[in-house]
């Protein structure tokens, strides 16, 4: 593969009230990968390596985080919207279908984008989607979002984030990767920092609180494929990605790692996700 191939090329897309900073690498049929929370295309730097041998990687930043501006940088997340702005990046990629991996609450866009584009997605892998209106505790849940944003407005980000991480079972220490930290992927993990205050303000609810469309998922052409980690057993993630999957009729795949496997083993996960993909 040449060089310039390897090479990630960036570009913007205007979308509704703002413009999507995305980055494409590699060649082949296009795999997009929506991060999640107020996490960047930078996340999946890593993981990009591993694949773009194979596919046309397209990562990007999710509006309002990182280099995705928006005109009201106060508007509050829509999960429409979302799956809208995830939908004109893949019709500027391609006529084709394209694969999808989403993780987390880059796995609710993914799920959104599948159920009203399906057209546009071939096969959606939806890693650990925190949809916790799924789950037989839903109530339970929903005080606990509330209190995350409660925390976060009378105690700040660093607060609502730990709550957040602990009562997710999330919040241990991180696994050790298997693989150095670059710089891109060095300086991607210092703008989520930048991102804290949008997500929590005015991401952390609309993303949890979303109830992925069964019914259209289940009717459309799109192979949805719902990935949970093999460490992940009891998570707040792992429990809902479970529900979902028991109402899609379907068995989740395991993937390394916890909930942020393609980070911690990047080779692994991303042999695990071309695995899936040809299955699928």
């Amino acid at each position: 593969m040449s060089t310039a191939t390897m090479n990630a090329r960036s570009s913007t897309l205007d979308v509704q009230g703002g413009q999507l900073y995305y980055e494409v690498q590699g060649a082949g049929p296009v795999l997009l990968m929506i991060p999640g929370g107020p996490t960047d295309a930078g996340i999946f730097t890593n993981l990009g390596k591993c694949l773009v041998d194979r596919y046309t990687v397209v990562r990007y930043d999710p509006r309002g985080n990182s280099r995705s501006v928006l005109d009201d940088p106060t508007e509050e997340q829509n999960m429409d919207v979302h799956g809208d702005d995830a939908a004109r990046l893949l019709i500027a990629m391609s006529d084709e279908p394209a694969f999808v991996l989403g993780s987390s609450g880059g796995a609710q866009i993914g799920l959104n984008l599948a159920a009203r584009y399906p057209q546009r997605v071939r096969t959606l892998i939806a890693h650990e989607p925190p949809c916790m209106a799924l789950l037989p505790d839903a109530e339970e849940m929903r005080v606990f979002s509330e209190d995350v944003y409660n925390t976060y407005l009378t105690a700040g980000t660093g607060a609502a984030m730990q709550k957040f991480m602990v009562g997710a079972g999330i919040g241990g220490p991180p696994a050790q990767s298997t693989a150095p930290r670059s710089p891109e992927a060095l300086e991607a993990f210092a703008r989520v920092n930048g991102n804290l205050d949008y997500f929590l303000a005015h991401g952390f609810r609309p993303i949890g609180s979303y109830i992925p469309d069964v019914e259209a998922l289940r009717a459309g052409a799109t192979q949805i494929v719902v990935g949970v980690g093999e460490i992940s057993t009891g998570t707040l993630p792992f429990r809902s990605a479970v529900a979902l999957a028991e109402l899609l009729g379907t068995t989740p795949a395991v993937f390394p790692g916890g909930h942020g496997g393609y980070n911690e083993n990047p080779q692994a996960f991303a042999e695990k996700l071309h695995q899936v993909l040809l299955g699928a």
